[in-house]
């Protein structure tokens, strides 16, 4: 009976201690998504003759869905996911292998299994499933990583890394990279060890575009993020959907053409609106203004998440969390840089805000985990 009380004691206290400012500021960004969505896709929808509320209903679907996950996760006390990790890469490794057998192909990539209601893309979660082995592999590790640890995550991280790019992904591919290396450094691996890794990835990269072992499309997408004004013909379609989006952001000036409205966003000018240029919708509807107000709410909650891994208890919640800092704030920066010229087209989708079922369930998925680690912090 003391038992008992002392475990529901103990359960409450954890409440107590839930991050509200991260848990409130998930919740927004996916009901903003959503309705942002709605607001890019109604007009095109009903000029086509289709139902105005399709990707909203859908879209909605899954952000109450990724709530409703996140807060069940974040009743558990994260350690005891540590179990599910070795399981759960398996089971990584057997969807990111089945999608070459049975996954749906779209735009030059193989990547998706089609469920009916939701495509389900195996590669982005295993980018959250690999922060949470990389965090049990570091908790097993008390005295911190020798070379031979060093050498087992790199081939753990490399066997995903390798299917990802022959899907091809490049854009996961990137942020498992940089994720991976990340949480190395935080996890203990000295930094002139990963700088040399660095330069190694580096040269290894220079000799993929060297020896055309890149598809052509990926080399003209960086090619064209540094030629933005070139007129070559190949580059063209690269340049011209850019250059909408940055034409959509600009237009919205300071207050924005408002909700459901924006010549560019109700014409379909800028492609895959709804998906990976979903903050072009943001800037040209609500402007200046509200593109800020979203980037800040953005900031904040990575901002919280950087906060509770600083302060989490155990090295697997520091690496766990900081590892979801850095996929969260790294997602954001490269898309909405995308859409600015700023940074190359990748094809990342803007956290909590792009249409997908997805992007949405990882992302809650992750908000999950981090608030399990807030709500068993000592601070």
């Amino acid at each position: 009976m003391t038992d008992t009380l002392a475990a529901i004691t103990d359960r409450l206290r954890s409440r107590d201690r839930l991050d509200l400012g991260l848990l409130w500021g998930l919740v927004a960004l996916g009901f903003i998504g959503a309705f942002m969505i709605y607001s890019a896709t109604r007009a095109p929808l009903a000029n086509a003759g289709y139902n105005p509320h399709y990707y909203l209903e859908r879209q909605g679907i899954f952000v109450v869905a990724g709530i409703v996950i996140m807060y069940v996760i974040s009743l558990f006390d994260y350690r005891r996911f540590e179990v599910l990790a070795t399981p759960l890469y398996v089971m990584a490794l057997l969807g990111l292998a089945g999608v070459f057998v049975v996954g749906q192909s779209s735009l030059g990539a193989q990547r998706w299994y089609n469920l009916g209601l939701i495509q389900i893309q195996p590669s982005e979660f295993t980018v959250l499933i690999l922060i949470l082995a990389v965090a049990t592999y570091a908790h097993r590790r008390p005295d911190g990583l020798t070379m031979y640890d060093v050498v087992r995550l790199l081939l753990m991280a490399a066997v995903p890394l390798g299917m990802i790019v022959l899907q091809p992904d490049l854009g996961t591919a990137i942020i498992i990279v940089l994720v991976v290396s990340a949480m190395m450094v935080i996890a203990g691996v000295p930094p002139r060890f990963m700088s040399f890794l660095a330069v190694v990835g580096s040269i290894g990269v220079a000799g993929a575009v060297y020896f055309q072992l890149l598809h052509r499309y990926q080399v003209d997408r960086f090619v064209s993020f540094l030629n933005q004004n070139s007129t070559n013909p190949a580059l063209a379609p690269l340049i011209y959907e850019v250059s909408n989006a940055k034409s959509a952001i600009g237009s919205g000036g300071l207050y924005g053409a408002g909700l459901f409205k924006g010549l560019q966003t109700v014409l379909g000018y800028v492609p895959e609106q709804r998906t990976d240029f979903i903050f072009t919708a943001i800037g040209e509807q609500l402007g200046f203004i509200g593109s800020v107000t979203i980037v800040l709410l953005l900031a904040f909650v990575a901002w919280r998440m950087f906060v509770i891994g600083r302060n989490s208890r155990d090295t697997m919640g520091r690496v766990l969390s900081l590892g979801v800092f850095i996929f969260f704030a790294f997602s954001c920066f490269e898309n909405i840089g995308m859409t600015m010229g700023i940074m190359p087209v990748t094809g990342i989708p803007l956290p909590f805000l792009s249409y997908g079922g997805s992007a949405a369930l990882v992302f809650y998925t992750a908000g999950g985990l981090v608030l399990s680690v807030s709500r068993r912090s000592t601070n």
